[in-house]
Order: C-alpha cells, then sequence, then structure tokens
C-alpha cells in the first residue's frame, strides 16, 4: 500500500495568499482552499489548527518574504548601495509571486484598516523596509532629507504604480519609470 502524498503546508499558506490578494481576508476559507489545491479539506487540520491559524501563518509568511528574504537577495548579488537598489527596484518589478505579489501587499494594506493587529505587522514591514531603503540611499545622500524623500518617493512607487492610470504625453510608462529610478540613483 503506497503512502498517501500530503498537500505541503507552504502550498496552503499560498494558496491562502492568493485568495487574500483576490479577495480580502473573508476569502481565504478551508474548503475553497482545498478546492483549488485540489484536496480534501482533511490535510489542512494536519498542519493548523483552525482559520486563523492559517491567517497568521500567511502574515509570518508575507512579512518574512517581503523584508528579510527581498534584503537577503538584495545584498546577495553585491555592488555598491546603487547596484544594490537596481537589484531591489528589478525585484519589486517583477511582482513576484503570490507571497511578494502587490496584489497581496495591497489586500494586506486593506486588511490593516479594519485589524489593528494587522496594522501593527504592517507598520512593522513597512519600518524594515524603509530603515532598508535609507540605509542605501544613505550611502551615498548625505542630506538624511534627500534620503527620506527619496525612500518615500521608492516605496510610494511601490505601492501606488497600479493605481495611477495617467499618459505621460509623448513618453510611455516604461519610460517614465525609467527616468524615475535614474533620479531617484543620482
Amino acid at each position: 500500500m503506497g503512502a498517501t502524498i500530503r498537500t505541503p503546508r507552504g502550498k496552503w499558506i499560498e494558496e491562502g495568499l492568493r485568495a487574500l490578494a483576490a479577495g480580502g481576508p473573508e476569502a481565504v476559507r478551508i474548503e475553497p482552499l482545498a478546492q483549488a489545491l485540489g484536496v480534501s479539506k482533511g490535510g489542512f487540520y494536519g498542519y493548523f489548527g483552525n482559520r486563523d491559524a492559517l491567517l497568521t501563518e500567511m502574515l509570518d509568511t508575507w512579512e518574512r518574504e517581503v523584508t528579510e528574504a527581498v534584503i537577503a537577495q538584495v545584498e546577495s548579488g553585491g555592488g555598491d548601495a546603487r547596484a544594490r537598489l537596481e537589484r531591489l527596484f528589478a525585484i519589486a518589478a517583477s511582482g513576484g509571486g503570490p507571497t511578494t505579489s502587490v496584489a497581496a501587499d495591497l489586500a494586506i494594506r486593506d486588511w490593516a484598516r479594519r485589524d489593528e493587529a494587522v496594522a501593527e505587522r504592517l507598520r512593522r514591514v513597512d519600518n524594515r523596509r524603509m530603515a532598508y531603503l535609507r540605509s542605501l540611499y544613505g550611502s551615498f545622500c548625505p542630506d538624511p532629507e534627500d534620503v527620506e524623500v527619496r525612500c518615500m518617493i521608492s516605496f510610494s512607487l511601490r505601492v501606488g504604480y497600479h493605481f495611477i492610470a495617467a499618459d505621460h504625453g509623448s513618453l510611455s510608462r516604461a519610460e517614465v519609470m525609467e527616468l524615475t529610478r535614474k533620479w531617484l540613483l543620482r
């Protein structure tokens, strides 16, 4: 008799983050997740005591992946601060998977408006991201106010880029983003 293959814990978390991105925390329900994974919901309880445990692990995974994992990826490539910022911008522009997608980020931001514990976690994540940006910009910008402005613009682009529907005259969105990147790195 063959062993039953269990759906890995990480797949439940990824699918939960996909559901969160698509419909908010209310969309993270065990039965639809199991259906999306093509498994029975019984396997869920081998990993998680309940839905709240899954939601907590989803947030833990998201926090780790959008802070320390991204920072480690950026740092692993070496180079000066501008080279690391270029790598960070490329990672941010790539969209990422279910854990690091802008959609997941935006869904967590929306959730944080209604849940103080999620808001505290979001503040911690945003502060970690901003601290990392400050460390990079601060290595070549001597003015702390200039550093803060560059950090705010960089971070705002990550969060708000997808909401802006404006035309850019004779320039494409990609051309404007390239000009912005060059300006930030000057």
